[in-house]
């Protein structure tokens, strides 16, 4: 057997399905085995592979064992003469796997080979090649003079910046997205080190590769798309921590002791800077625009209650005055973001709703207070209108210069052009009318691909041409038609940070995204994304807090109606601490769809009929509609139907 494929999943079912699509399309006319290894994944990956690819040999772990212990599992088991470690959230082309055995067949001294990767929108990726961290090399990289440098020999070492990425070069790492190994190496230097759960694993291979006499090589010949879900990552301090800590591993475990010093150094600060500039960084995005909503709409009350003072109603307790102001600004502010006005994209409608309801709650706290207390309504109204004229006028403003996602909702409309045959045309763009997406225009382009020497240079000239002229932001590529190697083709040659690459598998219930594996985004669904919207993540959220304070308060007398008052009790604060949910999923052990993740619920959907049901079909349906038609109204029927339940495990 020529090639044994190893990929290890975790919860990335869609990507995954792709992913092995391509596969056997480029494993065609080659003998190859193709191990997939799950980590435990909680969606459907499982099901779909076995309906779908029964030819995988799946390894089901019950536990997520990490990166390179998964991998171990399959290799130990493969036959193959290459083995080649494959993420699952790549696409490769028809031709990758020939063009790399061919390669290595004729190059006896490569240990192991790497190819040119894109990310989702066409871009190439640096870690297609690297050199080994050393301090000096992490240094560069760490504080940013990689970047600043990146054609240098000395500060571009990191990613190799500075060689060809269209020719072929020996390099020290090969990321484990790709990596495509001879077996006879593996069986010389030993498989993963499982000391590494995440991150650095590859590092760590590619440099007993090395070691043992072997070369590494780029190989730009054939291309892949990762589309790489680190990237939100990176802004985490988690990612911070898990990714340095490998490379302290690495250091322990390759470098000599003063060379070790220096690096686990160097590393250790950088854990901690990395780390706090991650969380403030994160912090500030999360926080400046409500700072500057509270200060602006402060001075601006201020303003107006020193004029109010000045020319009408005498002179208010300063203490008073300021309290009041603080309140006031505190509801207004509540109240839009409990309303959406604080989601992305903006809805101008729902900022004024949020308002206007604040002022509500205001006046009739107002109304209820002693007379001394008071200051004057005009106050309360005056600042209303100050309120909305600063949130139109803000929002206008943070719209026309697109800070940070904050454009008004439906001014960026898709504008989308899919390409494929006339079936599959049809199929998708109903999978995008059931997705909840917002298309503001769709074109579509016939793909037939008879002539084979002229095909890529008239369809890409006709994208380019509909692009421009129907201002498409969003591309979709039907996958049944158009070939892995077109569509990386057609991605690399447009290539625009304005346009969205998308590719539908062929009879599939999903679009793939181009943005990364972690973003919610980076896929259309079949009509099941109402409840993991954020505005109803919220609504969902603060509807148990409510109810779950409320039912605390009423505890002296609901716990004489509960089956288990105890259980009614444990439950409640489960639920206001953030631990549960009031209605959950019932248990199903088959469902078509990948349901958005939410709290296990102490209630099920199906808790609606008041009656058991242990069918799964029917829970899973019952699922499905609740995930799809999700509103605060039914979780309050399923709570008040069944109340007497609400102490049940």
């Amino acid at each position: 057997m020529k090639i044994s494929i190893v990929i290890v999943n975790y919860n990335v079912e869609y990507f995954l399905e792709q992913c092995l699509i391509s596969v056997f399309k480029s494993l065609k006319g080659i003998e190859g085995e193709v191990f997939v290894v799950d980590n435990n994944s909680v969606d459907n990956s499982l099901l779909m592979l076995k309906q779908k690819f029964p030819q995988v040999k799946l390894i089901e772990n019950k536990e997520n064992l990490g990166f390179s212990k998964a991998n171990n599992q399959a290799i130990k088991q493969c036959v193959g003469e290459y083995v080649l470690l494959l993420n699952p959230d790549t696409v490769v082309e028809e031709m990758t796997f020939r063009k790399v055995i061919d390669f290595m067949d004729a190059t006896p001294d490569a240990g192991a080979v790497g190819v040119k990767m894109l990310d989702g929108k066409g871009n190439f990726l640096p870690e297609s090649k690297r050199s080994l961290p050393t301090p000096e090399v992490s240094f560069y990289k760490i504080f940013g003079l990689s970047k600043l440098f990146p054609k240098s020999k000395k500060f571009g070492k990191y990613h190799l910046s500075y060689l060809d990425k269209n020719k072929i070069h020996e390099v020290d790492v090969l990321s484990g997205a790709f990596m495509f190994i001879r077996r006879e190496v593996l069986e010389k230097i030993g498989l993963l080190d499982e000391t590494f759960f995440m991150y650095g694993e590859d590092i760590d291979l590619s440099y007993r590769i090395l070691k043992a006499g072997y070369k590494n090589y780029y190989f730009p010949e054939t291309r892949i798309i990762h589309y790489k879900g680190e990237s939100t990552k990176k802004s985490s301090a988690n990612y911070v921590f898990v990714f340095y800590n490998a490379m302290i591993i690495f250091a322990k475990k390759h470098y000599s002791s003063g060379k070790q010093k220096a690096f686990i150094g160097i590393i250790k600060f950088a854990i901690w800077f990395r780390a706090a500039l991650a969380l403030l960084v994160r912090f500030f995005k999360k926080i400046y625009v409500p700072v500057l909503d509270f200060l602006v709409l402060g001075l601006g009350l201020i303003y107006i209650g020193n004029l109010w003072q000045s020319h009408v109603s005498g002179e208010i307790p300063p203490m008073l005055f300021k309290l009041g102001i603080t309140a006031y600004i505190l509801v207004w502010m509540s109240s839009v973001f409990l309303n959406g006005g604080y989601d992305k994209p903006t809805n101008l409608w729902k900022i004024i709703k949020g308002v206007l309801i604040g002022s509500g709650i205001i006046l009739i706290a107002y109304s209820l207070l002693p007379e001394s207390y008071r200051f004057s309504r005009a106050i309360i109204l005056l600042g209303t209108l100050w309120t909305i004229i600063w949130f139109l006028a803000s929002r206008f403003i943070f719209h026309k210069i697109k800070l940070d996602g904050m454009i008004f909702k439906g001014s960026q409309r898709k504008r989308a052009l899919i390409i494929g045959d006339d079936e599959e045309i049809k199929r998708v763009n109903l999978i995008l009318k059931k997705s909840n997406t917002e298309l503001g225009y769709t074109h579509f382009l016939l793909f037939e691909n008879d002539d084979k020497k002229n095909a890529e240079h008239y369809y890409l000239s006709k994208i380019s041409e509909i692009v421009n002229i129907h201002k498409i932001n969003e591309i979709i590529f039907c996958a049944k038609n158009i070939t892995s190697y077109e569509i990386i083709n057609i991605m690399s040659q447009i290539n625009s940070k304005h346009i969205e690459f998308k590719i539908a598998p062929p009879e599939s219930l999903f679009v793939i995204g181009s943005k990364d594996i972690s973003h919610a985004e980076s896929y259309y669904m079949y009509d099941v994304n109402n409840i993991g919207k954020y505005e109803n993540v919220r609504r969902k959220r603060v509807f148990d807090f409510f109810m779950s304070f409320l039912f605390l308060l009423l505890s002296p007398i609901l716990i004489f109606i509960m089956k288990s008052p105890l259980g009614f009790l444990r439950n409640n604060f489960h639920v206001l601490f953030g631990c549960k949910t009031f209605v959950g999923y019932g248990h199903m052990s088959n469902t078509e769809y990948m349901l958005p993740k939410i709290k296990k619920g102490i209630l099920t959907p199906a808790d609606i009929t008041r009656k058991a049901i242990d069918n799964d079909e029917t829970i899973a349906n019952f699922n499905v509609m609740y995930a799809r038609d999700y509103s605060v109204w039914r979780d309050f029927q399923i709570i008040f139907y069944n109340i007497r339940n609400l102490g049940k495990k």
